[in-house]
């Protein structure tokens, strides 16, 4: 969109073009158009106006997926002010530590959907309010001096502080550029048109469901049906009533596969379905033709993170390509290879570039100076490598590469021959310390039906297919793998989630 600086603009000329087009469906059913969505907009930017937010101010938004997030972000935008959501799953010390930090002038908790964000608003003590984008509860807080504002899309819209972060928080700061780009670069990948109806089970609240679900839709003026909490059995009916987009990550699509096998299908059968992408982890072969064949569809991977607005390269994958790559890079985004970092010739850290890196972490040069370079990459801390084709591997995280006996033990491969096996819904591979300077290969896995394999079975079956260094020391099996709200895997809690399991088989 031209001439678009700030991202709610998007929302006001679909409101002002075709206003009784379909928006959104809220997380209850209810249904709003462009115009609806606008006038939210406005009705959510006066209530933050009457807590005393204006242009610089942050404001904290404790949520789940409803139709408020999105008001309250667009909001946001419409008083210059920084939008920062959090997942209300956060515990009250992690929400406490990102607010000290952030020093906002109000928060809204979307308490109607989340118990959760209930909760913390009544820690709070947050008023109840009845609007026109839903019931919640909202905060004056004191807050920190504003922010200065650049009038082109050079300022900050929304801090998104990165899961997983210990010590000091890092807030990724966000520009209304960053997000504008990453909303037109989604909606080409996907083709994205005003008739679709994009399925939105990501969070709001991380990068992958801000950038490449709500703003593209936004971009593009198609409609979203959001979903408070990822559910395998709304999903199948979300696609079986005529979804025609689903971004997700491998997690959703391998619960919703198992969901279906339960339950005597096989196959998906969607008329309607058009799209279907993965994101935020790996893709195995096996595991990508099991996919293919559940959808009908070429399942698309891609590859981002929160610091790049979600996107640097994606798939444009006919169906049963073999192909397992995250794609080529994305249009005006640059990827190098620092292989100094990678130990292993042709592999190297991913570094990137383009209108889809961070403006920097708030308050944290240090941490800044340390991601980016003189030159204006971001250094990724994954490591990959490019095919003759400009095609991007992404072989496992630098600070997860495991050295076993001198070899390197890339995670994502180990798994992806663990995930080979019928019975294994999702699996997580980690090296751990052990006498002598090496490391063990730990796997935990996630199966379909208790006692549906033993972990000696699932030994015997990776060691067909995994040299002999690359094997697991050992094998646990586990009822469900520590994730985000995403569904990605929390790889830095596996020890601590499983330390008596461990203990018990040492």
């Amino acid at each position: 969109m031209k001439d678009v600086t700030r991202i709610h603009q998007m929302v006001a000329r679909h409101a002002a073009e075709r206003p009784t087009a379909p928006a959104m469906i809220d997380a209850d059913g209810t249904r709003y158009d462009w115009a609806g969505y606008a006038a939210a907009i406005d009705a959510a930017a006066a209530l933050l106006a009457a807590q005393g937010v204006g242009a610089g101010d942050r404001v904290l938004i404790v949520a789940e997926n409803c139709f408020a997030v999105a008001a309250t972000v667009m909001a946001c935008s419409a008083l210059d002010a920084w939008a920062l959501p959090v997942n209300a799953r956060m515990s009250p010390a992690e929400i406490d530590r990102i607010a000290a930090h952030a020093e906002p002038r109000a928060a809204l908790y979307t308490s109607a959907v989340s118990k959760e964000a209930a909760a913390h608003a009544e820690a709070a003590g947050a008023q109840a309010m009845a609007t026109a984008f839903g019931n919640v509860h909202v905060a004056a807080l004191p807050g920190g001096a504003p922010e200065p504002v650049e009038e082109g899309p050079g300022q900050v819209a929304v801090i998104l502080y990165t899961t997983g972060t210990t010590g000091a928080p890092k807030g990724v700061m966000l520009t209304h550029g960053n997000l504008i780009f990453a909303a037109g670069a989604s909606r080409d990948l996907r083709n994205l048109v005003p008739d679709d109806h994009v399925y939105g089970a990501l969070p709001l609240t991380h990068v992958f469901g801000l950038a490449s679900m709500l703003m593209a839709s936004a971009m593009t003026g198609c409609q979203v049906e959001l979903a408070t909490r990822f559910s395998a059995e709304a999903l199948y009916q979300a696609l079986k009533r005529g979804a025609t987009v689903l971004p997700a990550v491998p997690q959703m699509h391998a619960v919703l596969m198992a969901y279906a096998a339960q339950h005597g299908h096989e196959t998906l059968g969607s008329d309607r379905l058009r799209y279907v992408s993965s994101g935020a982890a790996p893709l195995d072969p096996a595991w990508k033709r099991k996919a293919e064949a559940f959808y009908g569809l070429p399942l698309q991977n891609g590859y981002g993170m929160t610091e790049t607005t979600a996107g640097v390269s994606g798939t444009r994958n006919a169906i049963g390509d073999p192909d397992t790559s995250v794609g080529p890079p994305l249009p005006g985004v640059t990827v190098r290879l620092d292989e100094s970092v990678g130990n292993e010739p042709g592999v190297g850290e991913v570094l990137t570039a383009g209108p889809h890196i961070m403006k920097g972490y708030y308050k944290n040069p240090e941490a800044t100076a340390q991601a980016l370079t003189a030159d204006g990459f971001m250094r990724t801390g994954d490591l990959g490598r490019l095919d003759a084709e400009g095609r991007l591997h992404i072989v496992g995280r630098s600070k997860e590469l495991i050295i076993r006996g001198g070899f390197n033990v890339y995670p994502p491969e180990v798994e992806a021959a663990l995930n080979d096996h019928p019975a294994v819904v999702q699996s997580a591979v980690i090296g751990r310390k052990v006498a002598g300077g090496n490391e063990e290969v730990l796997a935990f896995c996630q199966i379909t039906a208790p006692g549906a394999v033993e972990a000696e079975t699932l030994g015997r079956f990776v060691a067909e297919r995994l040299s002999g260094y690359k094997r697991p020391s050992r094998i646990l099996i586990v009822d469900a793998l520590p994730a985000a709200a995403t569904g990605k895997i929390l790889k830095h809690k596996l020890l601590e989630t499983f330390a008596e399991a461990l203990d018990e088989t040492a």
